[in-house]
């Protein structure tokens, strides 16, 4: 029996990912896949996405380095209850942007899961790629699809977005996240390696 595509995260260095078929750029557009891909993760390689050793010269650390607290919140609404842990989000702004009445940047409480119809916060929370947002209705909770497809997205400027349960072999995981969908640092500068926690945004990386 064939086994489960995965990541490894090498100590101090690239990702290996082995198996993995579907393998994407930004926008979508298919990359080759090898068998064994070595990806960076230290933010530096002149060949990014893959690795050419810089991460031997950088100094590069992939020990987890604290980052916000592992706390899941739960958002109760009339109709649907929105579940979020902000230390594993990637802050792609999917939900800010998408759906702002619920998702209210910069206001506390950030969410307020009767600012729209039920649908509409169901269809948003999917759009989540790190996994730190989920939904329960009537005290079920939803958060992955099943029928998704293994594959890897390198995002514009942004994080590795892993889909279809590929495993993720010594991951720490936060309370409430998802093991079917998440978001990998490849910036170097993430505080919850190797989960991306938006500090591309901070350091300023670009593809190059």
């Amino acid at each position: 029996m064939q086994s489960r595509p995965n990541i490894q995260c090498t100590q101090d260095g690239p990702y290996l990912v082995k198996g993995l078929a579907r393998f994407l750029g930004p926008g979508g557009a298919a990359l080759p896949a090898e068998a064994v891909m070595a990806l960076c993760r230290c933010g530096g390689s002149d060949s990014k996405p893959f690795c050419d050793g810089t991460h031997q010269k950088n100094g590069f650390s992939g020990a987890r380095e604290g980052g916000d607290a592992d706390r899941r919140t739960d958002y109760r609404g009339a109709k649907i209850t929105i579940h979020d842990n902000r230390s594993i989000c990637a802050h792609a702004g999917r939900c800010t942007d998408g759906l702002a009445p619920v998702f209210k940047f910069g206001s506390e409480p950030w969410i307020d899961p009767d600012g729209a119809a039920a649908a509409a916060v169901i269809q948003t929370v999917r759009t989540c790629p790190s996994g730190a947002l989920s939904h329960s209705v009537d005290g079920v909770e939803h958060r992955d699809d099943p029928q998704r497809e293994p594959g890897l997205t390198v995002s514009k400027d942004g994080p590795y977005e892993v889909v279809g349960g590929v495993e993720l072999p010594g991951a720490s995981w936060g309370e409430g996240a998802s093991t079917e969908h998440y978001t990998l640092c490849r910036c170097g500068a993430s505080a919850n390696k190797p989960f991306c926690d938006g500090s591309h945004f901070r350091v300023g990386f670009r593809d190059g």
